[in-house]
């Protein structure tokens, strides 16, 4: 089970596997890791390869006599006795996290995690978290889960596991613990801003099966679609929503909604790319390693390539999310509204050392079109609109109205005008309801050509 987001795509050759990573994120009961495949050309995209190889630096011979001597002198000379492999495993561990947040040594159940294809369902909460300030900080919760249900919101700080602190905990072993079995509970103490005091939110683990893609129709001729993260078949899905949203009627537009998308597959970024683009590159990669140098292209097996189109992002957008922004933003595709995506622009490529033991190693930066490097910078939007929460004015009774009037004449028309769906988009996510706005001011300009 992929409970543990290390990777969140994979190209692979031989045994090298390219995986796009949005920040140190662990998924408790996330959606599976893809099974390790050769890098192919897909109907979604063409595919180019760097292959020159470049010469080994000689190793510093003076820096490992030292190191040596270190460790000579720990073992005769640390208070209690220390095992030999663990002692090596903790140095390679130190040696790997000074380089970025997300290189990492996977040990043989994270290995093992990473390349199980498993069905896609979990016994977990359905959070997206990583580390700040020593605490975990869920980057967000996934649609339709127990975390998602209770309300628990991207930037809470979770402080405690039941009883346990979470300060100075390692990221893998917070998640073990909220990791475990349908139907077990677990309580989680929240610092939230804007309360005063710690929240303690109680949840029941739950089998998590996660839906990459959900769509639905706005207003006739104006279409949803969600991806809450990048799998093998996102791309598929998402052709599929598609296709149902033309069935309920003729379609004038989409919003596509990345908000609080971490990332995932990297050819799935790309696919979901291609339905919208018809020719043109959509993301390239550079890096030290030959086989990690790509270049991803669109075709011309396109779903929807002339339909306006709103892209929503945030600061939980990550990665894959930043790809598929990128591409449309560079392309002048879609509109790009919201708030600055993560900014994760690198591509780590995990080595294996031995059957159980790997190595994640940051490789590569990936880059727009246009060749930009989004890495620490984020996208960011066309138009910038944030999370909002609407509150009407209180309704003014200025005197009488013609309805209120003895004898007045009845309205022939029986089809009252209802503003209600517009009123309660506004109110319950104000991005989108801008985005629709946009969408509709988009068609009519379009009609008027």
């Amino acid at each position: 089970m992929i409970n543990r987001l290390h990777h969140a795509g994979l190209l692979t050759r031989g045994f090298l596997s390219v995986a796009l990573l949005c920040s140190p994120l662990h998924a408790v009961g996330d959606s599976p890791a893809p099974t390790p495949a050769g890098p192919q050309s897909s109907p979604a995209a063409s595919v180019q390869q760097n292959t020159e190889t470049s010469a080994p630096e000689a190793l510093p011979l003076q820096e490992l006599r030292l190191f040596a001597e270190i460790f000579g002198r720990i073992k005769n000379a640390y208070v209690e006795p220390v095992d030999d492999a663990k002692l090596l495993e903790d140095a390679i561990r130190g040696m790997i996290s000074g380089l970025d947040p997300h290189s990492a040594y996977l040990e043989p159940e994270e290995f093992e995690s990473l390349q199980i294809h498993t069905s896609g369902e979990f016994g977990g909460l359905g959070i997206e978290v990583g580390m700040r300030d020593g605490f975990i900080r869920v980057v967000s919760p996934i649609d339709d889960t127990p975390a998602q249900r209770a309300g628990i919101q991207s930037g809470d700080l979770i402080t405690k596991l039941d009883d346990t602190s979470t300060q100075g905990m390692d990221l893998s072993e917070a998640v073990n613990l909220m990791r475990g079995k349908p139907g077990e509970p677990i309580t989680l103490t929240i610092v939230r801003e804007g309360e005063e005091k710690p929240l303690e939110i109680t949840l029941v683990r739950d089998v998590i099966q996660v839906a990459s893609v959900k769509g639905r129709v706005l207003e006739p001729g104006f279409g949803y679609l969600r991806i809450t993260q990048f799998q093998v078949n996102t791309g598929n899905e998402l052709n599929r929503r598609i296709e149902k949203l033309r069935k309920d009627g003729d379609l004038k537009g989409i919003v596509l909604d990345l908000r609080n998308n971490p990332g995932g597959v990297l050819q799935a970024a790309v696919d979901v790319s291609n339905a919208f683009l018809n020719e043109g590159l959509i993301v390239y990669t550079e890096g030290r390693l030959a086989n990690s140098e790509h270049r991803f292209s669109a075709t011309s097996e396109t779903t929807l390539p002339a339909l306006p189109l709103v892209v929503l992002i945030n600061g939980g957008s990550a990665s894959a999310s930043e790809i598929v922004a990128g591409a449309l933003q560079d392309h002048k595709r879609a509109i790009i509204m919201g708030e600055d995506s993560f900014g994760k622009g690198s591509v780590q490529t995990v080595l294996p050392l031995d059957a159980e033991r790997a190595l994640k190693l940051t490789t590569a930066r990936y880059f727009t079109p246009q060749g930009r490097s989004i890495q620490a910078q984020g996208i960011v939007p066309d138009i910038q609109v944030s999370d909002a929460e609407l509150k009407l004015r209180a309704e003014r009774h200025n005197g009488l109205k013609e309805r209120d009037l003895s004898g007045h004449l009845e309205n022939s028309n029986e089809e009252a005008v209802n503003h209600d769906n517009s009123q309660s988009l506004a109110s319950q996510d104000y991005q989108l309801y801008e985005a629709l706005n946009l969408l509709k001011a988009l068609n009519t300009v379009m009609a008027r050509k």
